[in-house]
């Protein structure tokens, strides 16, 4: 028996993972994406992806309390946070995980395939995005799944940050461990 999904916040018909990858090759995105088994967790990522090169990552996504945007946390696999902390240190106060229907509704993704990516269905100012600062300044490509967890896509960092405001979102710099975002 299949499930109807509700519609997207957006209005607009979810993203495919192919019309995905073509929109980043339409702005000249370079992306190699891979297959693979369902992935759920860091755990699972971890025992699963070989030698496939780069930064990973580990998406968290949020509802505020107080009134506002979603926030997507995208930070690098390992780092281990007080959710409640990164919502303070954002001006967010506090909050909690999103529902299933929250990042579907919004993200078009079903839980385990969480990705900055994802804000292709998303209407610019419904999700406030923050990226590791680690991610930002690291070296090789990142390692994102393309609104499915059973493929992996690699994308310099730059180049999501490209894809994101093509896309008309305003993705900021998310300094942990004392980093400093770089001077404009």
């Amino acid at each position: 028996m299949s499930e109807t999904l509700p519609p997207l916040s957006s209005g607009l018909a979810p993203e495919t993972p192919e019309g995905l990858l073509a929109r980043l090759d339409r702005l000249g995105i370079p992306a190699r994406t891979v297959t693979h088994p369902p992935l759920h967790t860091v755990a699972e990522s971890k025992a699963l992806r070989g030698a496939l090169p780069g930064l990973h990552v580990k998406n968290l996504f949020l509802r505020p309390r107080a009134p506002g945007p979603y926030l997507l946390l995208v930070l690098e696999e390992d780092r281990q946070v007080s959710v409640n902390a990164l919502l303070r240190a954002l001006g967010a106060g506090r909050g909690s995980f999103a529902t299933a229907a929250e990042l579907w509704s919004e993200l078009g993704v079903a839980p385990g395939s969480v990705s900055p990516l994802g804000l292709v269905n998303a209407r610019p100012g419904r999700v406030r995005v923050a990226i590791d600062t680690l991610l930002l300044r690291g070296d090789g490509p990142l390692n994102l799944h393309p609104l499915t967890n059973t493929a992996t896509t690699a994308l310099a960092a730059a180049d999501l940050l490209r894809f994101l405001r093509a896309l008309g979102h305003a993705p900021e710099e998310l300094p942990l461990d004392g980093q400093e975002p770089p001077p404009d």
